[in-house]
């Protein structure tokens, strides 16, 4: 059973211009996956897909390897499965033939410690198609209905953060980790499909890079962290 990591790192962002090469925590922002990604033993390859020459040159020193991505499947309309489908294409085409593969996104840099490898283990374990990473929230949630605001919840009985049961208690797809048999993606065209189990993380190792308050957001809490020692990775 092959597994292998892809980390989409193209070179174009409007909201965080050159955000996956900029400095975070001491170090790029693509690194901290690519050596996350490195540090799980069941992992033999990890890949890097992106159109870019110094994000390539960067990763590549990081310890991946690089699947250079097509500008038709890099700019801002793209979708990670166009860069999935071709990464997988690529791989083929060398001689690597994966049956599992582990995405994560380059954005979501701060992740618990073996949350990757504890994802991995479940995944196999229960024999899963495709696995997603979520985190509880205490929010709570509301649709707009033209200009009438609908409450997702009882708002008559608003329960405390500490009172919600489990069974009420609501996740959020937070975008760091993915996990997907290859055959399932080549099926359905998504990473997501067929039997989908979950691993979660909690709320601080929830939040995406997409903007620059984003940014400095995250590279504060990672700093709070890493001195708390919940985060035991930085340099």
């Amino acid at each position: 059973m092959k597994i292998v990591a892809i980390i989409p790192a193209r070179g174009g962002s409007k909201g965080v211009p050159g955000k996956n090469i900029r400095q975070f925590a001491g170090k790029p922002l693509v690194v901290h996956s690519i050596e996350q990604a490195l540090s799980v033993s069941l992992i033999e390859n990890v890949f890097v897909s992106t159109d870019d020459e110094e994000i390539a040159e960067i990763s590549q020193n990081a310890g991946a390897s690089i699947i250079k991505r097509p500008a038709e499947l890099s700019g801002d309309s793209a979708t990670s499965e166009s860069a999935i489908g071709h990464a997988i294409s690529q791989m083929i085409s060398e001689g690597i033939d994966p049956d599992i593969i582990v995405f994560l996104q380059a954005t979501s840099p701060l992740r618990p410690e073996d949350g990757i490898a504890q994802a991995l283990k479940k995944f196999i374990s229960f024999e899963y198609d495709s696995l997603l990473s979520l985190s509880p929230t205490h929010r709570f949630f509301w649709k707009l209905r033209e200009d009438e605001a609908i409450a997702q919840y009882d708002y008559l009985n608003r329960p405390r953060r500490q009172d919600i049961k489990d069974d009420d208690r609501q996740y959020v797809e937070n975008g760091s980790l993915y996990i997907f048999k290859k055959e399932t993606f080549l099926k359905t065209g998504n990473r997501l499909g067929g039997r989908i189990g979950y691993t979660i993380f909690e709320e601080e190792y929830s939040y995406e890079i997409d903007t620059e308050t984003d940014f400095t957001v995250l590279e504060k809490l990672a700093q709070e962290m890493w001195k708390s020692g919940r985060l035991t990775v930085i340099t």
